[in-house]
């Protein structure tokens, strides 16, 4: 990391921006071109080890791509504002971000059903919702078992 005055090493403090977002940036690789995209998310922390949760079609880019290949990367940011230094002509963007690697498995199942059951505990909106289960036939959960992290900060 190029500016290690704003490293975050601690992992609770990475677990805190974790849960001060909403989106998941999930990176996937397509050959010249990395392919970017946001999904709802959900995570836990198991043994030490930090797993992440999505859904989405089985069907589209995303899915066909996490078929060919598990690994992907992902990046988690919560934006803080913009400050301005007249006296520098100089501006920052103060933020809060989290980002590694990890490997995809799709989940099938009992743990496909923990999956989104997780994923609808994590919204207010959702987490009593009595969502239509017969639909888990037609959706794709993926959970991500994180193989590298960090995260780094420029507070205001």
């Amino acid at each position: 990391m190029r500016r290690s005055d704003r490293e975050i090493t601690e992992f609770e403090e990475m677990i805190k921006i974790i849960d001060g977002c909403d989106v998941l940036r999930l990176g996937l690789s397509d050959g010249n071109y990395p392919y970017i995209v946001p999904v709802n998310f959900a995570y836990e922390v198991t043994d030490g080890q930090l797993l992440f949760y999505f859904h989405g079609a089985k069907a589209g880019r995303k899915y066909e791509m996490l078929q060919s290949s598990p690994y992907c990367s992902f990046e988690l940011d919560i934006p803080l504002g913009i400050k301005l230094f007249p006296e520098r002509k100089a501006v920052t963007m103060s933020y809060k971000s989290v980002m590694g690697k990890a490997r995809a498995e799709f989940l099938h199942g009992e743990d496909k059903k923990r999956g989104i059951d997780l994923l609808m505990s994590r919204y207010p909106q959702t987490s009593h919702f009595d969502y239509n289960t017969a639909s888990l036939q037609n959706t794709a959960v993926v959970k991500l078992t994180v193989t590298e992290i960090s995260a780094k900060a420029n507070l205001p």
